[in-house]
């Protein structure tokens, strides 16, 4: 019997893909299953943008591609990031990829060593856990839970780093909360940064745009830290481009470098179309976004006070994304019928099984006090959703 190597052994599956393919698989059975689980827009990619790709086909753009991208798309990466986020990161300082998950993957691969520590700040984004841990390194967990709206505090920081830490990553806008680090909060994680050197900060904000409240803030932008941060984005979120597969970092240049060596013995350069229609999509005036922004920021309201309303569940005012990240602990040790809810995950299967809405369980994402819930969908969709949320949690007694 062929055996599998520890390291695959020793990975879990994502919760978020796990989830979608239980709903996929009731759906095959005809069971009426509407799923929350997936952080997709449910709009399609601008005509623009498909229209690039057409073109880019008919002027046989079907080539290899240089491994850290175009220099066409590393411009207007370089360029966006000025107009967009006040930061200046020449061409050799990006390195594109095939999404921002493997973005990500690349810089741990390139940064950490076996037993270095990665903190990361909880609730967090899947991925984050197992690529640690896929690149050899330990993750430290800091918490923070919904009375601080689920973000960290510099103070928060501090006593988690030590002569093992080799670098910090997190997400603002953030998944799974929707919680938005503002310039002040950011700033107390710089002030901590700035006295650790070889401390390297990986800022994802792939969400950057779908914020509700206040202008993005990129960690970046601290002069003092600027070289140890690596800013990861990309077009799936905003664009709606989730199938295209486009991430991209900004980093030192000596980073970028190693994650361009990484990626070179891999996948190489990402797909050739896909990236003359990322052109297009960078180079568009984020204002273009407006309507899509507005939609999900009236789902946003109508699921907060759906929500509200449910007994039991304890829910904060996400500021950006597009997801709730409730705290549904009340609901713990007690029964549905027969059926015993020990924890997020149990109560994550009783929704799916008995009300036929799928969540994430918030053990996923570093909080098993918490179940994820992703409002890309309609509202009328996210109404009959929360209905029978809200019914199926009146069975618990």
């Amino acid at each position: 019997m062929i055996e599998l190597s520890d390291r695959i052994q020793r990975m879990e599956e994502s919760a978020t893909i796990a989830m979608s393919r239980k709903s996929r698989e009731l759906k095959s059975q005809g069971i009426d299953v509407i799923s929350l689980s997936l952080g997709e827009p449910d709009f399609h990619t601008p005509d623009f943008i498909k229209d690039a790709a057409k073109q880019a086909i008919d002027d046989n753009f079907t080539t290899y591609t240089p491994v850290p991208g175009y220099d066409e798309l590393r411009e207007a990466i370089s360029n966006k990031f000025k107009r967009d986020n006040g930061l200046h990161y020449g061409k050799d300082q990006i390195v594109v990829s095939t999404g921002a998950k493997q973005s990500i993957a690349n810089v741990m691969m390139s940064i950490v060593n076996p037993g270095d520590e990665v903190i990361i700040p909880a609730p967090y984004w899947v991925s984050y856990y197992e690529i640690v841990k896929v690149a050899g390194g330990i993750p430290v967990i800091v918490n923070a839970d919904i009375s601080a709206d689920f973000k960290i505090t510099g103070e928060q920081l501090a006593p988690h780093i030590n002569e093992k830490t080799k670098a910090m990553i997190f997400s603002t806008p953030c998944n799974p909360t929707g919680s938005v680090y503002s310039k002040e909060e950011l700033k107390s994680i710089a002030d901590v940064l700035k006295e650790h050197k070889n401390l390297v900060a990986i800022s994802d904000e792939i969400y950057e745009h779908i914020n509700f409240k206040s202008k993005h803030q990129s960690l970046a932008q601290f002069d003092e830290i600027y070289d140890q941060v690596v800013t990861i984005n990309g077009v799936s979120k905003a664009w709606a481009m989730t199938g295209w597969r486009l991430g991209y970092i900004g980093a030192s240049k000596e980073i970028a470098a190693a994650c361009t060596k990484m990626q070179g013995q891999f996948t190489s350069g990402t797909c050739s179309i896909t990236q003359r229609a990322a052109i297009a999509a960078l180079d568009k005036d984020p204002s273009f976004l407006k309507s899509m922004i507005d939609a999900f920021s009236s789902r946003k309201k109508l699921v907060l006070g759906l929500l509200e309303n449910m007994d039991g569940v304890k829910v904060n005012d996400p500021e950006g994304a597009f997801y709730f990240f409730p705290d549904v602990s009340s609901f713990f040790g007690k029964k549905a019928g027969d059926r015993q809810i020990g924890n997020a995950t149990d109560l994550s299967m009783y929704l799916l099984e008995e009300a036929n809405v799928a969540v994430v369980t918030g053990e996923a994402f570093g909080d098993p006090d918490c179940i994820r819930i992703s409002y890309a969908t309609d509202e009328e969709t996210l109404k009959e959703a929360m209905r029978r949320i809200g019914q199926a949690l009146q069975n618990i007694k």
